[in-house]
């Protein structure tokens, strides 16, 4: 498990090469899925597979990328996830902390400014298994958990680009629309099972997955293409860590809407260029009215506050209060565990 990191501290800015920056620019998704992909990507980058390698590695090491390799839907794998929340007392904070951080099943695990002040993902593989998770959760902490599980979704994905002078902004990032699922297999969760952390950063990624899995690496790259054409990978490529990289203003803003609109205006919402993340989610009175969540990344606060505004001038007077939560520290940042 990784120490919580404060906001201003995990934001501290790396130094971003030429090469990096083409990479992170070019590859959040469309990796290629060929025998040697390293290679093929380089091409387009001007430099060559070892050098290329050694530059995802470089990235990885210094925090500037989370993950490299598939970014999954647990949903359309037959997972469950949810948003979930407590109000820890600050005496008892690091420890729950560090409880969270050993638990598989936690994902993303932020301290945020509100009575609320502790907000993780939980994935499971079913509905029964992620509420015995939340049943656990409540067994080890004795606090209520409050589960916040998505009932629409009006947006998710967002692209880093990093310009020549370092500055890094946010861009709208829509995946083509997925052919119909088919039902995955034993060997399509092992193979998720075997690539969720990343990929091997070798010359031939696929052959070595292949190789842990007993079958050909034709047959991993088709299994993976099939999976991201019917949208259980939702892309393939560099995952980037956007506090390192200088973003150090994220809020979730939160909003009490009409129940009569709120889809209407969920799917405007999430149509703004600087909104990553768009859900309607319950509202857990007395304590939380909210039920439209807006995920928005920016420099700093009076960045987010700005676009928050912007949000508020949408929504209109069909919203009866909203707040931003901020994140103050991160307490635990992975990809989502949904096979084992």
């Amino acid at each position: 498990m990784s120490a919580p990191c404060a906001i201003s501290a995990c934001a501290a800015e790396p130094l971003v090469g030429p090469l990096e920056r083409a990479f992170l620019n070019r590859y959040q998704g469309g990796f290629p899925l060929s025998a040697r992909p390293f290679d093929e990507a380089a091409v387009s980058l001007g430099t060559d597979g070892p050098s290329l390698i050694q530059t995802v590695r470089g990235l990885l090491e210094s925090g500037v990328l989370s993950r490299f390799g598939p970014l999954f839907d647990a949903e359309r794998l037959g997972g469950r996830l949810t948003l979930a929340a407590m109000a820890v007392p600050e005496p008892e904070f690091d420890r729950v902390a560090g409880l969270l951080g050993e638990l598989p099943e936690v994902a993303h695990n932020y301290r945020r400014d509100h009575a609320l002040n502790m907000w993780f993902v939980l994935a499971s593989p079913g509905e029964a298994a992620l509420q015995e998770s939340v049943g656990r959760l409540h067994a080890l902490t004795g606090l209520r958990i409050y589960d916040f599980p998505k009932l629409a979704e009006y947006h998710l994905g967002f692209w880093l680009h990093i310009d020549a002078d370092g500055a890094v902004g946010v861009r709208r990032w829509e995946r083509e629309r997925p052919a119909q699922a088919q039902t995955p297999d034993e060997l399509d969760h092992a193979l998720v099972a075997a690539t969720q952390a990343g990929l091997p950063l070798v010359p031939e990624p696929y052959a070595e997955v292949a190789q842990a899995l007993g079958c050909a690496p034709g047959t991993v790259i088709g299994r993976l293409a099939r999976l991201l054409a019917g949208g259980a990978i939702r892309r393939i490529g560099a995952v980037p860590n956007h506090y390192r990289l200088g973003l150090k203003g994220n809020g979730m803003t939160v909003w009490d809407i009409e129940d009569t609109q709120v889809d209407r205006l969920g799917a405007e919402v999430g149509r703004l260029g600087f909104v990553s993340h768009c859900y309607r989610r319950p509202r857990r009175l007395p304590l939380w009215p909210y039920n439209l969540f807006a995920m928005v990344h920016g420099r700093d606060r009076a960045e987010v506050l700005a676009d928050a505004a912007r949000i508020e001038s949408l929504v209109g007077p069909q919203c009866r209060g909203h707040r931003v939560l901020f994140s103050e520290s991160v307490l635990k940042k992975t990809g989502l565990r949904f096979a084992s």
